[in-house]
């Protein structure tokens, strides 16, 4: 077994890396085949939109293909993969923003397929079911209709899971910014939720 397939099987990220920045094209698609779904979530949750989502997983691996050489192997591969993908994401609503053909109110118009929360493995019964696709899209309507600077950081801290420290780094903020937002954005869905509860 050769030291990448140890690698592969171990869930090594740091021999990966090493072995893609060594011209290993496999040791990168394994990468790849390791974050694209998260990445992908990533940009579903901050554009809203699953073409955005999907240019967004494009252009990161492809922008950490061609700047592979430049990542500094102190820090995780899957940290800088997700500061490209935040960029990207971002860059998405910005040109959105400025196109008259796609106006932004679109992206509140969604299938619901996107789950924003794991739930727990029991089978519902069929008004269980319902309840919960109606409360998921509420929530994503709420989540959706956030400032992008609020949605970003609540979707990294409270889906993606990471800490306060990784998040500001990621987006280039102070930690008390990113307290701040999440605060903001836990604070809206909780009033928005609400109103949404009263009414039912």
């Amino acid at each position: 077994m050769s030291e990448l397939q140890a690698a592969t099987l171990a869930g090594d990220e740091a021999v990966l890396v090493s072995g893609a920045k060594a011209g290993n094209y496999a040791a990168f698609e394994e990468l790849v085949n390791r974050y694209e779904k998260k990445i992908y979530r990533l940009g579903m949750n901050i554009t809203g939109n699953p073409e955005d989502a999907e240019d967004v997983l494009q252009d990161t691996f492809l922008k950490a293909f061609e700047h592979l050489p430049e990542f500094r192997e102190d820090s995780r591969f899957y940290t800088w993969i997700v500061r490209i993908a935040v960029n990207e994401a971002l860059m998405k609503l910005r040109k959105r923003r400025s196109s008259k053909e796609v106006p932004f109110e679109e992206t509140e118009d969604q299938d619901g397929e996107v789950q924003i929360r794991d739930y727990a493995d029991w089978k519902p019964n069929p008004e269980q079911l319902l309840a919960r696709e109606e409360m998921e899209e509420i929530l994503r309507r709420a989540i959706q209709a956030l400032p992008p600077g609020f949605r970003t950081v609540f979707y990294l801290r409270d889906v993606e899971g990471l800490d306060t420290e990784e998040t500001a780094q990621l987006l280039n903020l102070s930690i008390g910014a990113v307290k701040a937002r999440l605060f903001r954005a836990r604070l809206r869905l909780r009033e928005e939720l609400s109103k949404v509860l009263r009414r039912a």
